[in-house]
This record gives C-alpha cells, sequence and structure tokens, in this order.
C-alpha cells in the first residue's frame, strides 16, 4: 500500500473517539485520518482543530458516496453500527469497529459471509487480546503451567450511572440494547475466550438493576460460566463506584498454581502475582509488574498493536488472526445467553465454540 492508509473516522464524539484520534496521531505514517462522519446527533465537541478542516460528512452513505478512503473506524451507538457497518462493507471498505457493535448476536451473524467472501479486514475494539498481561495468561494456560484448570474468577467495577448521567445513550435500551455486559463486560467474556479457548457449555445469570439509579438496562449482575471439562468461572461486575475509576481482574486457580491479574494498578500496565508448588522448603512466588505504557491515546501500545493488526490484515487480504468476525459474533453469543438466562431466572445449556486464534 502506496502511502498511510486512508481512514474516514465515523462517530466524533463517541466516549472513546478522542482517544481514538490522538493514538492515530501518532501513527501518522502509517495511517491518515482524511475525512469525518459525526455521529447521530451531529455533535463535534471534541474534535481536535488539527482535524476540523477535513470533509466532514452526516451520514456514512454521504462517506462512501463522495469521499477516497481505504477503510473506516466505526465509533457508533449499537442502533447505529449495523447499517453503517453494511454500508461500507457492501461498498468494499476495510473496518474497524467499536466494541460490542450490535445488541446481540443474530444482528451481526450476517457479516460472518460478507467479510470472507469479500476479503475484507476486520477489527474490532477488544483491545484486551493485544495486552502483555493477559497474554501471559494465555500462555500459562497453554502451555498447562496450571495442570487441571479449576476456576477462573474475573471481575470489573466501573463508575456509576450518574458519572454519565441516567439520559446517556449507553443506558438507553433502544438504543444499546442492553447494558454493563453489552458494553463493559463484553471485554471479558471476549478475553475468556481467548485465554482458556474452551467451549462454554452452560450459563446462570443474575443481572439488573443493583445500583441508586434507575436505568433501563442492566447495571451489572453476576455470571457463572461452566468450561467444558469442569472448570468454573464467576464473573462479578456493574456500574458500581461512586467515583471516574476501574476496579477488577482476575484470578486463575488451577492444581499446581494460581494467579491473580491486576490489570488496573497504578503506575503500571499491570500486576501478575503467582503462587506456585513448594516441593520443599521453598514455595515459588512471584509478583511481575508490567512496565506503564507511556503511549497516548486510548488503550496506548495495546491498541496500536491492534491497529497495525487492521492494517497488515487490509495489506495482506489475509484475516486478522486475533479479533475475527466470528469471534466478534461469538461473543455477542455469549452476551445473550447471559441476558436470557437472567430473563428466564434458570442455568442454560450451550455450547459457544472459542475462534481459534494465534499465540
Amino acid at each position: 500500500m502506496a502511502g498511510p492508509f486512508r481512514l474516514a473516522f465515523v462517530g466524533v464524539d463517541h466516549p472513546h473517539g478522542a482517544g481514538w484520534r490522538q493514538l492515530l496521531h501518532g501513527m501518522a505514517e502509517e495511517i491518515e485520518i482524511v475525512a469525518l462522519v459525526t455521529g447521530p446527533d451531529g455533535s463535534i465537541a471534541s474534535l481536535e482543530e488539527r482535524l476540523a478542516h477535513l470533509h466532514r460528512f452526516e451520514r456514512v452513505d454521504d462517506l462512501v458516496a463522495h469521499a477516497d478512503f481505504d477503510g473506516a473506524l466505526v465509533c457508533l451507538p449499537n442502533r447505529e453500527s449495523v447499517p453503517a457497518l453494511r454500508t461500507l462493507v457492501g461498498a468494499n471498505k476495510h473496518v474497524l469497529m467499536e466494541k460490542p457493535i450490535a445488541a446481540c448476536a443474530g444482528a451481526l451473524e450476517w457479516a460472518v459471509a460478507e467479510f470472507r467472501s469479500r476479503r475484507l479486514a476486520f477489527q474490532c475494539g477488544y483491545l484486551w487480546r493485544y495486552d502483555d498481561g493477559a497474554n501471559r495468561l494465555r500462555a500459562m494456560v497453554a502451555e498447562d503451567r496450571f495442570t487441571d484448570l479449576i476456576s477462573i474468577e474475573m471481575s470489573w467495577f466501573t463508575s456509576d450511572v450518574q458519572r454519565r448521567g441516567a439520559g446517556h445513550y449507553l443506558f438507553d435500551a433502544n438504543v444499546s440494547g442492553a447494558g454493563f455486559f453489552n458494553w463493559l463486560g463484553c471485554h471479558w467474556l471476549d478475553l475468556l475466550m481467548y485465554v482458556v479457548p474452551r467451549p462454554i457449555v452452560a450459563v446462570t445469570a443474575r443481572v439488573g438493576q443493583n445500583g441508586p439509579t434507575p436505568v433501563d438496562v442492566e447495571d451489572g449482575g453476576t455470571v457463572v460460566l461452566e468450561l467444558e471439562g469442569g472448570p468454573l468461572v464467576t464473573f462479578t461486575g456493574g456500574y458500581w463506584l461512586p467515583r471516574w475509576t476501574n476496579e477488577g481482574g482476575w484470578s486463575i486457580r488451577g492444581s499446581a498454581r494460581w494467579v491473580h491479574w491486576r490489570p488496573f494498578v497504578s503506575g503500571t500496565s499491570g500486576v501478575i502475582e503467582v503462587h506456585g508448588p513448594q516441593p520443599q522448603f521453598l514455595a515459588m512466588d512471584e509478583t511481575f509488574t508490567l512496565a506503564k505504557d507511556e503511549v497516548p491515546g486510548y488503550g496506548g501500545s495495546t491498541s496500536r498493536r491492534l491497529v497495525r493488526d487492521w492494517l497488515a490484515s487490509a495489506e495482506s487480504g489475509r484475516p486478522n488472526p486475533r479479533n475475527t468476525i466470528e469471534s466478534a459474533v461469538n461473543t455477542l453469543r455469549l452476551i445473550d445467553l447471559v441476558l436470557e438466562s437472567s430473563r428466564q431466572g434458570r442455568r442454560l445449556e450451550c455450547r459457544v465454540v472459542p475462534e481459534e486464534s494465534l499465540p
């Protein structure tokens, strides 16, 4: 590809919009924003002055008809994301979608055949698949360092509904379709299928309204997942903290070691605590700290790796091996099961098979 990849940025004022643009600004030799689509409400409050000269469109249809670009980064609410994706794929454009893309798996399943037949590069914002700490956990599992997996405990607690305001589209069922598990919990549900690529055979969930501010969608809850072969996964999280912050992590327990991963430790890119065997007098214990990420923008070096994978896929014509359209649909299927289990108030048997990914 001669020159930088020409990118259309769709959804200027998305919650992650400015962060994505800051990241891309540091990759100017590889990718250049050449056009903008404002988003459903037309707002451009976060638009940087360095991009103010670019042609702006109100609709993706107009972008496709009048702009010259190679692919698009789409940052839109669920209700607008899928129609935008259809238009871009129909125009044979490469697409990087903000997660989760849709409110349910059925809204996205059509895209699997389209991306494969057209040889278009797909990427989505499940950036934790590119995180160093997460990939160290994946390697531990792949190399059987736990021996027999017993349980995985995941948590993610974040700012309460009042931080954004109950009127935000994230809490509007007509726009987003669902709440915490669709917008934020999706990260851990997706990452689970990457770190521990075993089929999920049953889901039990209790999600709903737990915080003090009434909204249309679930603000959090607890999920129990049963993996093939016996390991149990629990995930508790929600919009429950009375400040702008994130708290959470993973604990993985096996017959030969147990590990705690704390990805949100201030001043670091995460801390991994490893507790191994004690064959005689000395036990194997280690605290492994990942250095603070100094790359500016949304997701830092993690998202930079994600973008570069997408650009490589566009150049080669081969599917991105880590975030695939199939894995994005799989994550939505799992979210659907979480919500349905809670609605029915019972355990649901299923078979969600993780998409194969590179080490």
